[in-house]
């Protein structure tokens, strides 16, 4: 962990290996987890979902699922992925209501980031009542930020309100008590949900166990229920004071929220370089769990922390769009608007086995299997992922790679799910999306390329150029025109086109003159008219 007041990192590795990071800055606004009193701006019918302004900018989108309506009676499914995103709310890994910002989250929906997809994996369909019987336009209502805003896209929001602990999740709407799913064995569940029943007072709420609360005592339960309730009590009062739209609780930050939620006794260490944030770690830790706390490393010298082990140099490879794999073979990981596509190619990787290429090719599809689980995770791909793995005769080859992908796909925190082999050979598969990838909060859309990773050629400014000036000439209007542009494209026009001006200049009557300048773009040109040189591009360019 690494912590300025600029802003905080967390890098989780695995086997000596960068596994998953995260990060947060002040100019970064975060407010998954965060609950607000919102105002109903619009409620539309006919997508069953409501637009809320919660004051940050862009309304959310509230669909009819996320309403805290009346608990249907369904016996639980015990919550799925209960390890949390790091912004806070365990909803977003699945709890007895259908995880909250899983109901399309990973797929598309309303133009205000989410759609409105049945009740989560695993549960039965349930029939919703109309949203417009429940809420309208202009009226007040709590929510929870279950996904943030990601490009155009409102955040997701839910009334269904959840508040993560350690050991456990209060649900205020919710009455029933669920289990990690992550917790095995029979009688260990059915002990944990009985304590967790017995400190539950009636019709206060409902709770679900953590995976970290496995061995936990019912006095600690106990303590951390009354904890989260009176919370709930403050948020609540809170709320009444207040007027719409405005901030009625803040989720943690990176540092205290990654503690809460994910380090335990499977972690060797961890090490942090900020002594106020060691300290405020150690603290805690002292307090939920004290035999962590020699785990617990204050990292001093010269070398930074994130230096000494190569956190920084492996956080630039995932921002690389080819992937190399140890065999030989590489992945091309491309992410666009409507989806992330994955291409899985050999390169120079031919195997041992020369006379059978299917197992040749079976080898390299695992080990890239193995490796598009682990940069999924890294990168925080979320939404529709299309993976194009190399051709594979045998159905048996097909189910040992799908196999192998799900397989590893399981370490991961966020929610995801990969169908079967379509017909054209490729793997389709969705990853839950909560909040930008690192990728998308680090960087911006190139200036330059308009993000789409390319420009046009010298060749084809030249093209562009000779149609511009051939717009100029044809109004009447010019008499002379310089032709400012990059060295490349001058260089374009001298060499290969040395005749150009004169030839231009003699079918439209213009006099033309060409000047280079570095700090022009390489497919970008500007008309300077006259003896004053006043830009008139934007007057013939197409």
């Amino acid at each position: 962990m690494s912590s300025n007041p600029q802003e905080s990192w967390v890098a989780l590795r695995e086997d000596k290996r960068l596994a998953e990071v995260m990060f947060d800055r002040p100019d970064q606004n975060r407010v998954l987890g965060d609950i607000f009193l919102g105002r109903v701006e619009a409620v539309l019918p006919g997508i069953q979902a409501a637009f809320v302004d919660i004051g940050t900018g862009k309304a959310g989108f509230l669909h009819v699922s996320d309403l805290n309506l009346e608990d249907d009676g369904e016996d639980d499914h015990e919550n799925g992925n209960d390890e949390v995103d790091t912004g806070g709310n365990d909803k977003a890994s699945g709890d007895e209501k259908g995880g909250g910002g899983g109901k399309g989250s990973a797929g598309k929906g309303g133009k205000g980031g989410g759609g409105g997809r049945g009740r989560g994996r695993g549960r039965r369909p349930r029939q919703l009542p109309p949203i417009q019987d429940h809420i309208r336009k202009g009226q007040t209502i709590l929510v929870q930020v279950t996904k943030e805003a990601i490009s155009t896209k409102g955040p997701r929001l839910t009334a269904d309100i959840s508040l993560p602990g350690r050991f456990l999740v209060y649900m205020p709407y919710a009455s029933r008590v669920g289990i990690s799913r992550k917790i095995e064995g029979r009688n260990q569940r059915a002990k944990l949900r009985k304590m967790a029943q017995k400190i539950l007072p009636k019709n206060s709420g409902g709770l679900i166990v953590r995976t970290v609360g496995e061995e936990v005592t019912a006095e600690k339960l106990e303590r951390e229920f009354k904890r989260l309730h009176e919370r709930w009590q403050k948020i609540r009062g809170d709320a009444d004071s207040l007027s719409a739209p405005s901030p009625v609780h803040r989720e943690a930050t990176l540092i205290s929220g990654v503690i809460r939620d994910l380090f335990s006794d499977k972690f060797e260490a961890l090490r942090v370089d900020s002594k106020p944030a060691y300290d405020e770690i150690v603290n805690y830790v002292k307090s939920v769990d004290p035999d962590l706390e020699d785990r617990v490393h204050l990292h001093q010298g010269e070398t930074s922390l994130f230096d000494e082990f190569s956190v920084e140099e492996d956080i630039q490879k995932a921002f690389r769009r080819t992937v190399r794999l140890k065999s030989g073979g590489s992945l091309v990981i491309e992410p666009t608007e409507a989806l992330v596509s994955i291409d899985v190619n050999t390169g120079r990787f031919t195997g041992k086995g020369k006379k059978d290429p299917e197992e040749t090719i079976l080898k390299n599809n695992l080990e890239a299997a193995r490796e598009i689980a682990k940069q999924l995770r890294l990168r925080d791909v979320g939404g529709i992922i299309v993976v194009d793995f190399i051709d594979m005769e045998s159905q048996e080859n097909r189910d040992k790679v799908l196999r192998e992908l799900r397989s590893h796909l399981g370490k991961d925190r966020a929610r995801t799910k990969a169908f079967e082999v379509s017909s054209l050979g490729l793997i389709e598969m969705t990853r839950q999306r909560v909040r930008p990838s690192v990728f998308n909060s680090l960087t911006s859309i190139c200036q330059s390329c308009g993000g789409i990773g390319r420009v046009y050629t010298p060749a084809s400014v030249v093209r562009q150029i000779e149609r511009t000036l051939k717009r100029a000439g044809a109004t009447k209007e010019e008499k002379s025109l310089v032709v400012r542009v990059h060295p490349e494209v001058a260089l374009r026009v001298i060499e290969e086109e040395p005749g150009f001006l004169k030839r231009l200049g003699s079918r439209t009557s213009l006099q033309l003159r060409l000047r280079d300048d570095p700090l022009m773009r390489l497919d970008e040109f500007r008309l300077l008219s006259g003896p004053a040189e006043t830009d008139v591009t934007d007057k013939y360019a197409a």
